[in-house]
């Protein structure tokens, strides 16, 4: 996780989160251009994200629920009127692509494989998101509309070299994918924190609900060749 030191205008933030802001130094640790999130190192240091109104109610959601189920950092406060607003505590440790971890793909790749199997391995009882599958499928063709997708080359081990190959496969295959699963939905090493390989909890739940299990695992595979340049660990991921 990059940490950036920045300045904000304390104004454009809720004033319930006047506490978290004010006497202490900020930094910005934004991954995406859909959400500004900045760190305050106040106490032991706090998140916040800022993002258009209504788009981090599912996080909300989800946080909390990962929440009772230990598996997340502790819920500080969600504010939705202009913008939606999402306070959360710092979680000990560091996000897996800190260098100690990256420094050791193979343990890397088998403990992100075991935790994400004993995620799955959960009853979704009582998950706030219930129709996950049909989110992720209308967000598909809806990107694929609108051009929204990410254009690089996909590697030849995810079986097809293009958008319209992969718009194929889902057309033809889409009856396949079921809902019976508790996922992260977007399972990628920035999101997971450990504390000396320990597990310390997910992060960064927005996108997560009751859904298909290959939906995380697609994104346990894509993590580790994005951030080792190589597709070598997806089969020791499987396996594992």
């Amino acid at each position: 996780m990059e940490l950036k030191v920045t300045t904000i205008n304390i104004e454009e933030y809720p004033s319930e989160f006047e506490y978290f802001l004010k006497n202490s130094k900020i930094y910005d640790s934004s991954s995406s251009p859909e959400a500004k999130v900045i760190y305050s190192d106040k106490d032991n240091g706090y998140f916040i994200k800022k993002s258009s109104k209504g788009s981090l109610k599912n996080e909300f959601l989800m946080t909390e629920y990962f929440i009772k189920l230990g598996l997340s950092c502790k819920m500080i406060k969600y504010v939705s009127n202009d913008f939606d607003f999402l306070v959360t505590d710092k979680i000990q440790g560091n996000d897996c692509i800190f260098k100690k971890y990256l420094d050791n793909p193979k343990k890397l790749c088998d403990t992100t494989a075991e935790l994400l199997q004993k995620l799955h391995s959960i009853s979704p009882k009582d998950c706030p998101i219930t129709n996950h599958t049909d989110g992720y499928l209308h967000k598909a063709y809806s990107n694929y509309k609108t051009g929204n997708y990410d254009k690089t080359e996909f590697p030849d081990n995810f079986g097809y070299k293009s958008e319209k190959e992969a718009i194929s496969i889902i057309d033809k295959q889409k009856h396949l994918l079921k809902s019976d699963t508790l996922l992260h939905g977007d399972y990628c090493l920035p999101n997971i924190i450990l504390n000396d390989w320990n597990f310390s909890g997910f992060i960064d739940l927005g996108n997560g609900g009751i859904g298909d299990k290959h939906v995380d695992i697609f994104w346990g595979i894509w993590t580790l060749f994005y951030n080792l340049k190589t597709m070598d660990y997806a089969k020791r991921f499987i396996d594992a």
